[in-house]
C-alpha cells in the first residue's frame, strides 16, 4: 500500500519553514523591490535568520553543516521555502548553487569539496553552471558544445564564450563545460582567474536571480589538473548528473509560488463584491480554483514520485523530464488564472502576482525548454516500443 503522509518531523520541519517563509522573508520582499541592490544583503540576513530557525540547507548533508534530507522530503520542504522568491536563498537551496552543491558533493574531490562545496553549502559563497553558449554553441543541444579545453604542459587553457549564466555576477566560481580530446569535461575555474570574464549582465524578463544572467568570457583560462571535475571526458555524463535533480528541484520551488497566488486569488474574490455577490460565488471563479488545484495535486504528486525514483539511486531521466514539462506549464497557467482573478489589481504592484508572472515566465525555457523534453520522451518511448515488438 502506497503511503504519501510524511513523517511527523518532516510534517513539523515543512511547517517550520512555511512559517519561517511568511513570518520572517515574505515581509523582506517589499525591500528588495524598493532596492534591488540590496539584494545580497538581505539574502544574507535572511540565511542567518534561517540557520538560527534550524530551517537552512535542507539537502546538505548533517555533517556539512545541513538538514540532509532525501529527495521525498526535500520536495515538501522546497515547495514551502518556494512560497517567496526569497525563500530558496534564505535557505540555500536555489538554483544555481543548489544543483552545484549536489553535483560537487558527488563527483568531486576531497580537497574540491573543501574548497568550493564546504562555503557553498554554509552559504559563503556562490556560484555558476557554465554551459549555454551563444549560437552555433551549446543551448538545449549540448552536444553544439564550442567551447574547448586543451592540455599545455601540466596545464588545461580553456576557450570559450558562454551566455546566460545565472548568478554569475558576484559569483565565487564557475563550473565550466568544455570539450577536450577525450570529450566534454567539467572545470572548476575560479572568479579571480585572469582568463575568467564577465562581459555582460544581460536584461531579461526576469529579475530575482542574485548575480543576474551574464554573458561570460574564457580566454586563454588557466587551470590546473586539479581543477578537473571528476574524470575528463565524463562532462555530459555529469550533467545529466546535475541537471535531472536540478530540474525537479525547479519544479519543487515553482509549485510554492503556484500555491501562494492560488491563495491571493481566493482570497481577493472571497472579499470582492461584484454583480450583487461575492466574486466567490460566481461558478467562473469557482472553475478557475478548481482547475489550478487540480494542476497543483497532479504537479505535486509527478514531483513525488519522481523524487522517489532519485531516492532509489535511479536516474529518473523520463519521469524528471515528464514533471519539468507539466509542472512548469501548470505553474504558468495557475499564475496566469490567480492574475486574471485579481483584475485590474493582479497586474499592479499592489500584489506580488504581477512579479511572479515576471519570474515564472522562464521556467519554460530553462534546463531543457518544454519542446526539447517532449521531444525527449517523445523518443524514449517510440523506441521502447520498437524494442519491445
Amino acid at each position: 500500500m502506497l503511503d504519501f503522509s510524511p513523517s511527523p518531523e518532516i510534517a513539523a520541519l515543512t511547517a517550520r519553514v512555511r512559517g519561517f517563509i511568511d513570518e520572517v522573508v515574505i515581509p523582506r520582499e517589499a525591500e528588495v523591490a524598493a532596492e534591488p541592490g540590496r539584494l545580497e544583503t538581505i539574502r544574507g540576513e535572511l540565511q542567518q535568520a534561517a540557520r538560527a530557525a534550524g530551517v537552512f540547507a535542507p539537502r546538505v548533508p548533517c555533517q556539512f553543516g545541513g538538514l540532509g534530507l532525501d529527495w521525498r522530503d526535500s520536495a515538501l520542504v522546497f515547495e514551502a521555502a518556494g512560497r517567496s522568491l526569497l525563500g530558496p536563498q534564505a535557505l540555500n537551496c536555489a538554483a544555481p548553487d543548489e544543483g552545484n552543491m549536489h553535483l560537487l558533493h558527488a563527483v568531486g574531490s576531497a580537497e574540491q569539496q573543501a574548497r568550493y562545496y564546504a562555503p557553498l553549502a554554509r552559504g559563503q559563497v556562490r556560484s555558476c553552471f557554465a554551459m549555454t553558449e551563444p549560437a552555433p554553441g551549446a543551448g538545449s543541444d549540448p552536444a553544439m558544445l564550442t567551447t574547448r579545453a586543451v592540455r599545455d604542459g601540466t596545464e588545461w587553457v580553456i576557450d570559450g564564450d558562454k551566455w546566460f549564466i545565472s548568478g554569475a555576477h558576484g559569483a565565487a566560481f564557475a563550473i565550466c563545460m568544455a570539450r577536450t580530446e577525450a570529450g566534454p569535461t567539467l572545470f572548476l575555474v575560479d572568479a579571480g582567474n585572469p582568463g575568467f570574464e564577465i562581459l555582460t549582465l544581460t536584461p531579461t524578463l526576469d529579475h530575482a536571480f542574485p548575480g543576474g544572467h551574464c554573458e561570460v568570457r574564457f580566454a586563454g583560462c588557466r587551470v590546473g589538473d586539479d581543477a578537473v571535475l571528476g574524470e575528463v571526458g565524463k562532462g555530459y555524463e555529469y550533467a545529466q548528473l546535475r541537471l535531472g535533480p536540478g530540474r525537479l528541484t525547479h519544479c519543487m520551488r515553482w509549485l510554492g509560488i503556484a500555491g501562494r497566488a492560488l491563495d491571493i486569488a481566493m482570497d481577493y474574490v472571497n472579499r470582492r463584491d461584484s454583480f450583487g455577490k461575492r466574486l466567490a460565488q460566481h461558478q467562473e471563479m469557482q472553475r478557475l480554483v478548481a482547475e489550478s488545484a487540480i494542476e497543483m495535486h497532479a504537479s505535486r504528486l509527478m514531483i513525488w514520485q519522481a523524487a522517489w525514483c532519485l531516492d532509489r539511486g535511479q536516474q529518473a531521466l523520463h519521469e524528471t523530464s515528464m514533471a519539468k514539462v507539466f509542472v512548469a506549464e501548470a505553474v504558468n497557467r495557475i499564475v496566469d488564472r490567480a492574475v486574471q482573478m485579481c483584475g485590474a489589481r493582479g497586474i499592479s504592484e499592489y500584489l506580488p502576482l504581477a512579479n511572479f508572472y515576471r519570474e515564472i515566465r522562464g521556467f519554460r525555457i530553462y534546463d531543457g525548454a518544454t519542446e526539447v523534453h517532449r521531444a525527449s520522451i517523445g523518443i524514449r518511448l517510440l523506441r521502447q516500443a520498437r524494442d519491445d515488438a
